[in-house]
């Protein structure tokens, strides 16, 4: 079992990046054989989207960087995000990486009225690390609204639907939870990949770049 985690914190020593530990360690003591970690900070990758990068609405090839990255998406079993929630989503990297990497023909088909992913369904994983109370997330939907949009309208649309997510709420207010939240990142990379997870999500509509 290959799993790819792909990181977005600009600080390694963050809690962001201690969950990110916790939840390795649990990876290995369920039996993972490799590890990759996409840290796309620490490896510059540049999140902007690209004039070159228009070649894929052209069946042209695709910049490099990109196909490195679509490369080692295309080596794993399993993939993992690790992220904290900014403006109640993906950091601006996170999102730049999917813009650019997710392109049209590897990661999905379009034409008018009909549209396909191309990703091979494989157990998906988020963890959101917030700063805000759940009782916020709740009371104005920004839970809902990320489930849509990340995991229905990224992941499900391009094939990606075994999506399992986790946010991890009030870090900044509570010392307590950050303890908490440790063990429960160690606990969630042990059960990533045992049978009980069955969640599925459908597959809606993308945006293409105008």
């Amino acid at each position: 079992m290959h799993v790819l985690v792909v990181f977005a914190h600009p600080r390694r020593e963050s809690f962001t990046g201690a969950v990110l530990d916790s939840l390795l360690t649990g990876f290995r003591e369920a039996g993972t054989h490799s590890i990759e970690i996409a840290d796309l900070y620490r490896e510059n990758f540049e999140s902007r989207f690209q004039p070159e990068d228009y070649a894929q609405f052209r069946g042209e090839t695709m910049p490099e960087e990109v196909r490195r990255e679509q490369q080692r998406f295309d080596r794993c079993d399993a993939v993992a995000f690790v992220f904290p929630v900014w403006w109640w989503s993906f950091p601006a990297v996170l999102k730049g990486w999917v813009d650019r990497v997710f392109c049209e023909g590897w990661a999905y088909t379009f034409e008018p009225g009909v549209s396909r992913g191309r990703l091979k369904d494989r157990p998906t994983l988020l963890v959101g690390v917030a700063g805000s109370r759940e009782s916020t997330y709740k009371k104005y939907g920004y839970g809902e609204a990320m489930r849509v949009q990340i995991d229905v309208g990224i992941l499900g649309y391009c094939g990606l639907r075994d999506v399992e997510t986790h946010v991890l709420f009030d870090v900044e207010q509570s010392p307590e939870n950050r303890t908490r939240y440790l063990s429960e990142a160690r606990e969630i990379g042990r059960k990533f990949l045992s049978p009980e997870r069955q969640r599925r999500v459908p597959a809606l509509g993308s945006e293409r770049p105008a």
